[in-house]
């Protein structure tokens, strides 16, 4: 799960990471009186949308008066921004962030991410900020500083001064860069973060260090436990398909193809994407109905899937371990009759009761086409997709 800036600057501003007076604005005029309670003569109106790049596509812009102020946020609202990060859909904006302008010496670099081939927090920190971690690898290799935090001791303080050395603060800057270094990861830590990123950190002309700018994701499966986490989440950012499901307890990701996967297991899940991939079609969907595939999960599964208007073909890939798979075909003929969809439907059922759920299938007269293997099964819904296409396209010349 994914928050806003101004989410983030308020969460490390509680564990001591100096931040910018600012406040938030749903609407033009508001943004002037942020402005206006905000004081002095430079100010910075933010777009909050869950993506980077902003800048580049007019999503931060600085102002000297309080009507470019009003005219900045004006232009912002309702506008959709598209970035290399948000994809071709792009992110709406709904609210802005009015910030106070600040007189900038030096812009760094400060991340923390999980480092899995460690098992460890990996602090990422940079004397080159103000572009993305990516950028900066690929120019600067030789800037990036990396040091893995031992879970048993934490981030001490002699670490961090370390790493504050590396990126070049002064001596009278080093305990400010500790406290904001030993910040970051305190929130990583506490609050079951998935990453946490300031960029740009910067040193003002007055000394003083700051987060200028602040991203934090968090792990989807704790946030039954942070409640003050998951009040945070921002819908209408959100791909509306996944949204969706996680309201429906599914696991789904979002993809561009056009044939539509329901599968128990996210290996299995990954296993047929990459099966369909090979037969030469495109996954719509990552999805995962989980281990009790029961009539009612199974009809849920089916309608996100056909909800997306891309899908032509729906795969459905069931392995029965535990599960049985007469069940899971009584599940797939109930959610069928309850729910009938006006694409073609391939089923591989495999595992335990495999031949009396296969007859069950048969003898329901519901229409689905039948596999035996994984590549039978990408093979039959790529070759269901292209015939489709071909009926539609007829349909049309006709008309």
């Amino acid at each position: 799960m994914d928050i806003h800036e101004y989410q983030a600057k308020e969460i490390l501003k509680g564990f001591g990471v100096k931040i910018p007076p600012g406040g938030l604005a749903y609407s033009p005029e508001q943004a002037t009186y942020r402005a206006h309670e905000i004081g002095g003569e430079r100010w910075v109106v933010k777009a909050q949308v869950h993506t980077g790049g902003r800048g580049k596509v007019g999503g931060v812009k600085l102002c000297d008066n309080e009507q470019t102020v009003f005219e900045a946020a004006n232009d912002m609202f309702g506008k959709k921004l598209v970035t290399p990060q948000s994809g071709p859909n792009g992110k709406i904006v709904y609210r802005v962030y009015v910030e106070a302008g600040v007189d900038i010496e030096r812009e760094l670099y400060l991340g923390f991410v999980l480092d899995r081939s460690t098992e460890r927090i990996m602090v990422v920190a940079s004397a080159s900020g103000g572009m993305e971690i990516e950028d900066i690898a690929s120019s600067e290799p030789d800037s990036i500083v990396r040091s893995i935090v031992d879970p048993a001791a934490g981030l001490s303080d002699f670490q961090a001064r370390e790493i504050a050395f590396s990126l070049g603060f002064a001596n009278t800057q080093i305990q400010q860069a500790v406290a904001t270094i030993q910040g970051g990861y305190r929130a990583f830590r506490d609050l079951d973060a998935t990453m946490v990123e300031i960029n740009p950190l910067v040193v003002t002309r007055q000394g003083a260090i700051m987060a200028l700018d602040a991203k934090m994701g968090f792990d989807d499966n704790a946030m039954f436990r942070r409640p003050e986490i998951s009040e945070l989440r921002d819908k209408s950012q959100e791909d509306p398909r996944e949204t969706r499901a996680a309201d429906r307890g599914l696991s789904y990701v979002g993809l561009d193809g056009n044939i539509g996967c329901i599968v128990n297991g996210a290996g299995l899940a990954m296993a047929t994407m990459d099966m369909i991939k090979l037969a030469g079609g495109e996954p719509a969907n990552f999805l995962d109905i989980g281990g009790g595939a029961s009539a009612e999960r199974v009809a849920k599964a089916f309608r996100l899937v056909r909800s997306d208007d891309k899908v032509e073909a729906i795969l459905v890939n069931i392995f029965a371990g535990i599960n049985r798979c007469d069940w899971v075909a009584q599940g797939v003929v109930q959610a069928l009759e309850a729910n009938p969809v006006d694409v073609p439907v391939i089923v591989r059922l495999a595992g335990t009761h495999v031949e009396e759920g296969r007859a069950i299938l048969v003898d329901s007269g519901v229409t689905v086409i039948m596999a035996s293997t994984l590549s039978e099964a990408a093979e039959k819904a790529v070759g269901a997709c292209t015939l489709q296409t071909s009926t539609t396209a007829q349909m049309a010349a006709a008309s």
